[in-house]
């Protein structure tokens, strides 16, 4: 009864509050572009071997791992979809802090959320479009709904790129006063979000409360998943402590939000994947802030703090 009741449900968020919640993430990543600098891009050819192994986790390892856990699970079809949509997007907003309570490498943490964010301009449509249609079942709901790429790497630009670089652009300019207009904005303007993110949940609540238990234990496993994807494939690759708790981080805290406004864009508020996206965006809060209490009480040796 769950297949065909929940692939069929779509979740009410009329357009004044869709484009509210555009804005709302648009000033997300113009809050925390305040503090990236082209400095952070130059990183790229000092380190490039984290920043590599970090984009590869994000962008090619998760999105092949969440095909793994779908046809392993075989969740209904509008949650796998809204798994591909998730592991699909860049790292999520709150990354960079959960990585500096971690005692991770902020540095990489900040050089990745720039890089992955420009790459999610077309990485996040592609991955979308890749995975979800190697699925049968998923396959089918892409092919009824008929996305146009070009549309959402246009709107995937207006909500990341473009905050991205207007927010570094008024860092260089003005870097005393990005880092004063960063520190009210970012969190400001992200805890609007997450209180957006409620309301619709809260204006859909019998359908949250009638699959909330299904939902739950496919995010708490698809979350540990992406947390051991980046943990794994950092320490594959030789990184430092620093680095693996920065990409494993990276890799766990996705932007659920972007998937959250892609769907109610692209899908109508598809029952399943709206459901999954904003249960993702509520849990990795919880999640992150659990492992980076247990790494932060976790001592790192002097020679690599002074890395």
């Amino acid at each position: 009864m769950i297949d065909t009741v929940l692939d069929n449900v779509h979740i009410n968020f009329d357009s004044q509050t869709l484009w509210i919640l555009n804005i709302a993430l648009a000033l997300v990543m113009f809050g925390i572009a305040l503090e990236i600098s082209v400095v952070d891009f130059k990183r790229l050819f000092k380190k490039p071997k984290s920043i590599l192994t970090g984009v590869c986790s994000q962008f090619l390892i998760l999105p092949a791992m969440t095909f793994v856990l779908v046809w392993l699970i075989e969740p209904i079809p509008s949650i796998a979809l809204g798994m591909f949509m998730v592991a699909a997007c860049p790292g999520g907003n709150i990354s960079n802090f959960i990585t500096h309570l971690a005692n991770g490498n902020s540095a990489l943490s900040v050089s990745l959320t720039a890089v992955a964010t420009l790459m999610a301009v077309f990485m996040t449509p592609f991955n979308l479009e890749l995975w979800g249609s190697l699925y049968g079942p998923t396959e089918i709901i892409l092919k009824d709904v008929a996305i146009s790429p070009y549309e959402m790497v246009k709107l995937v630009s207006l909500l990341l790129a473009i905050p991205l670089l207007l927010g570094m652009w008024v860092n260089y300019l003005k870097p005393v006063l990005a880092k004063k207009m960063a520190k009210v904005l970012k969190w400001i303007s992200l805890v609007f979000f997450i209180a957006l993110i409620f309301l619709a949940l809260y204006n859909n609540r019998e359908i949250f409360v009638d699959y909330i238990f299904y939902v739950f234990w496919i995010v708490l496993i698809h979350n540990l998943l992406a947390f051991l994807t980046g943990f794994s494939f950092a320490r594959l690759m030789g990184l430092s402590t620093r680095d693996v708790r920065s990409i494993t981080i990276e890799t766990g805290i996705q932007n659920s939000g972007l998937g959250l406004l892609l769907i109610f864009t692209f899908f109508e508020g598809l029952g399943g994947m709206a459901l999954l996206a904003a249960f993702w965006g509520i849990w990795h809060l919880v999640s992150g802030l659990v492992l980076s209490a247990f790494w932060g009480y976790k001592p790192i040796g002097k020679e690599e703090l002074a890395s």
